[in-house]
């Protein structure tokens, strides 16, 4: 049977910039995969500044996210809002790691794929309900931070899998519950019920980039604890902050070690 390389249809679905269409390439890729109508053939890989998008949401910088109480129809709006925008980067950043990594074993390319097919998923499911709230993807402003990691980690694998999985993303397992606790405080359990199912798959896709960082540190016979403290010495330490949800990120990959020393920075941090 003829099969269709992975790569350039990984990419193509990466760049598109309309969320329905996006949402659709991102099944079908995941879903040709399992079927073997794919194969993995290197191709030349090109630097992605900025992934496909629409045109909005208006991006601006973090401190300048409007915040507003979740009390009100416009502060839930604004948090489902940024919900969205978050699903929405990572399927980007889904697509992101199974394209740039071609060096990767095939079960790398499954669980990113895997992983951009559930983030697909939970798009359609916050955006469903922000429009049954009576508002749409691209009515609030919305930050870059996470696919400008992406793009200071495009180098390196075991780079990416430490800070965009087991920070940007883990920190997701972090603050969820709180969130849903607010939500059900102002009457809004139904939303609530939608982030269970998100917070469950977080839990997976943490574990994923937990399982190929320490997979990446083997490979180099790097000390995988060492390494992970070094690189967000690195990169990331003003930016770690806690409360953290110890319980879901050792579920998530994570070691009684290394959350020691997340909070200790997330200490020198508050």
């Amino acid at each position: 049977m003829c099969t269709e390389n992975i790569y350039p249809a990984i990419y193509h679905a990466l760049m598109l910039s309309n969320p329905a269409d996006k949402i659709r390439e991102a099944y079908q890729l995941y879903y040709g995969w399992c079927d073997k109508l794919y194969h993995r053939e290197p191709t030349e890989i090109l630097s992605v500044l900025d992934a496909g998008r629409p045109i909005v949401p208006k991006l601006v910088a973090p401190k300048d996210v409007p915040r507003r109480r979740m009390g009100t129809l416009e502060g839930l709006q604004a948090m489902l809002h940024a919900v969205a925008h978050i699903e929405f980067n990572a399927i980007n950043l889904a697509l992101d790691a199974a394209y740039r990594f071609q060096n990767m074993p095939e079960q790398f390319t499954h669980d990113w794929l895997k992983v951009a097919k559930e983030e697909a998923y939970h798009f359609s499911l916050i955006t469903s309900r922000l429009e049954q709230l009576g508002a749409k993807y691209g009515d609030f402003p919305a930050h870059a931070g996470l696919w400008e990691a992406c793009v200071e980690t495009e180098h390196d694998v075991m780079v990416r899998m430490a800070l965009v999985p087991r920070v940007m993303e883990a920190r997701g397992l972090d603050v969820t519950p709180q969130i849903q606790e607010k939500l059900r405080s102002v009457g809004e359990a139904r939303t609530a019920k939608l982030l269970d199912i998100i917070y469950r798959d977080e839990h997976g896709h943490v574990a994923i980039g937990s399982h190929w960082f320490k997979y990446c540190c083997a490979e180099r016979e790097l000390p995988y604890r060492e390494t992970f403290e070094q690189l967000l010495s690195g990169y990331l330490r003003a930016k770690i902050k806690g409360p953290f949800n110890i319980e879901a990120r050792l579920q998530a990959g994570f070691d009684d070690l290394e959350m020691a020393m997340l909070e200790n920075l997330g200490q020198k941090n508050s």
